[in-house]
């Protein structure tokens, strides 16, 4: 009779879904947060034409705001360990609230450039926390305090695309405005819901702590793994958009469509498919499904349906990669989890913030040299992460183990492990 009573409280509890409201919050606004990443892809031609720019002046866009989110990131767990989490959240979406409202009232493509520098900071102070607030509050364990993350990050992709589809095809001005808007909502909810997080009393956290992590090999292996695929991901992002040559509202569904499956992918296929062959091999498996992807993308840059069904294929290999080096992150070197996201982040961002600009130069040369490029860089990030198998090879001997609530508490602040 007990065990019956107790059973479907312990089913709910284990569940991904069953989790605090201030984990949802962080969730929603992390989804807001990410759709800024693929919110310009729709407008990116439109900007051109409008304000009479090259498509390597127009892929700044994506290239200033991942350089300052990537440099940013080394101070995001110095700062978040002396305000709180809360505080520094908070501060990232205020950033972000006010230079997406600027860049949607600029007149110059030097203008939106610069304000995106600034969303990028924003940017950095929220997503750096909001991991470490999430795998510290979730319910659960590691494991699905990341998918969720992960889970967020996709829903963010794939709706940013979509929002900036729709609104630019009012206006390439509105998605600054609407992203500004959704981020003042995500603020306020997260004033009300998250508790407050004060800095610990043993002082702050390193401005060194992040470059210190990164001797750790098998973080280090892992963050020049995501910067190589990261610059065939960012290619994939930011250049795709000119040699499809359509109109905001199809591109923003057909984005729409990448970063659904990257959502899908993350949540339900990761999973199953670590559990079944293990970490690292369906890392390097889906790395070399997206190398051949880019390929055949290089292959058949005049064929718009083969790029349309290459770009949500993608969406399927990163999904499934995105979710296994997360986790692999967060456990691949006896570092606080904040400072191994600070560190990972840096590495990844700048490593992704060249892919744009170097792509538009490219592709203005040779339509389908930039996929080529990033195919290269994807098969390097292979090799990358093949020569630390064996630092790795603990990854799959971990057992997330659901957090107490003071150690959630000092994750969340960066003060933990």
């Amino acid at each position: 009779m007990t065990s019956t009573a107790t059973a479907p409280v312990t089913e709910r509890a284990s569940s991904i879904l069953h989790q605090p409201k201030a984990v949802w919050a962080v969730a929603f606004a992390s989804v807001i947060a990410f759709m800024g990443i693929g919110l310009v892809d729709p407008i990116l031609k439109p900007i051109g034409e409008e304000l009479d720019a090259s498509p390597s002046q127009v892929s700044l866009l994506f290239t200033s705001y991942m350089l300052v989110t990537g440099v940013a990131m080394l101070v995001t767990g110095a700062i978040s360990s002396r305000i709180g989490s809360k505080k520094t959240l908070l501060s990232g979406l205020a950033i972000i609230v006010v230079f997406a409202a600027l860049a949607g009232a600029s007149d110059t493509v030097g203008g939106i450039i610069g304000f995106r520098a600034g969303w990028g900071l924003g940017n950095a102070l929220f997503i750096a926390t909001a991991l470490a607030t999430i795998v510290g509050a979730a319910s659960g364990g590691v494991a699905k305090a990341i998918i969720l993350y992960e889970a967020a990050l996709g829903v963010g992709i794939a709706v940013g695309p979509l929002v900036g589809g729709v609104l630019g095809d009012i206006s390439w001005r509105a998605p600054f405005f609407g992203v500004a808007t959704l981020m003042a909502v995500a603020f306020i909810l997260l004033v009300v819901m998250l508790p407050a997080t004060p800095p610990p009393a043993s002082g702050g956290t390193s401005l060194a702590a992040p470059f210190l992590a990164l001797r750790h090999r098998g973080l280090l292996t892992v963050a020049i793994t995501a910067l190589l695929y990261n610059y065939g991901f960012f290619t994939l992002l930011a250049y795709t958009p000119f040699p499809l040559d359509m109109g905001a509202y199809p591109i923003g569904f057909i984005f729409f469509g990448w970063g659904l499956a990257l959502a899908i992918s993350s949540v339900f296929l990761a999973p199953r498919l670590q559990r079944r062959y293990g970490t690292l091999p369906m890392m390097m498996l889906s790395l070399t499904l997206f190398a051949a992807d880019l390929a055949v993308m290089a292959l058949f840059t005049d064929s718009k349906p083969v790029l349309i069904a290459c770009v949500v294929a993608a969406g399927l290999f990163l999904g499934v990669n995105n979710t296994l080096i997360t986790e692999t992150v967060m456990i691949s070197a006896p570092v606080e989890r904040s400072t191994a996201s600070a560190a990972y982040s840096f590495v990844r961002f700048v490593g992704g913030a060249a892919a744009p600009w170097v792509a538009g130069k490219l592709g203005e040369h040779q339509a389908n040299l930039p996929f080529w490029v990033g195919a290269a860089c994807t098969v390097l990030a292979i090799g990358v992460l093949a020569s630390g198998r064996k630092v790795l090879a603990h990854v799959d001997d971990h057992d997330p183990a659901p957090h107490s609530i003071e150690e959630a508490t000092a994750v969340t602040v960066g003060d933990a492990d």
